[in-house]
């Protein structure tokens, strides 16, 4: 007889009394990093698959949008736990400066409106312990993550 595999649940943090975690001493000082993951909605796998391929198809706009957000970088994974939900995780490091996703411009408009209709609302947030960078890399995003510019 087979075990039932239990059910994962979602979590998410309330943005208005979560203000994000303490950063570990590996994180240079005006950055966060951040690994957060929310559930896709039941059968909206592919059209998360289309979101991302949107996202990669304009890559060149999104690349503008980075100096106001003063992301250093993100990166969005999939995950299928063992009861079956599909999960999205997405790790950024940012300035802390920064705008956040403005979604007055076509693309940040267009990635907003996937998110409302492929995942459930909201973020877990994971705790950051660690992070390591070459130091020549370090300088160079910790001067983005301040200003934007290189």
């Amino acid at each position: 007889m087979t075990e039932p595999v239990p059910h994962t649940p979602f979590r998410p943090v309330d943005p208005d009394q979560f203000h994000g975690y303490p950063m570990p001493r590996s994180v240079p000082d005006g950055l966060r990093l951040e690994l957060s993951r929310a559930k896709l909605l039941d059968g909206k796998d592919a059209e998360f698959g289309e979101w991302m391929h949107m996202l990669n198809d304009r890559y060149d706009e999104c690349l503008e949008e980075l100096p106001a957000e003063r992301a250093v970088f993100e990166a969005t994974f999939q995950h299928t736990e063992a009861d079956g939900s599909v999960w999205i995780y997405h790790l950024s490091l940012m300035g802390e400066g920064g705008s956040g996703l403005d979604t007055s411009n076509p693309v940040g408009a267009e990635h907003d409106a996937y998110a409302r209709r492929t995942k459930e609302r909201g973020w877990e947030e994971l705790t950051p312990k660690f992070m390591l960078t070459p130091s020549h890399i370090r300088l160079m995003m910790e001067r983005w993550g301040r200003t934007g510019a290189v």
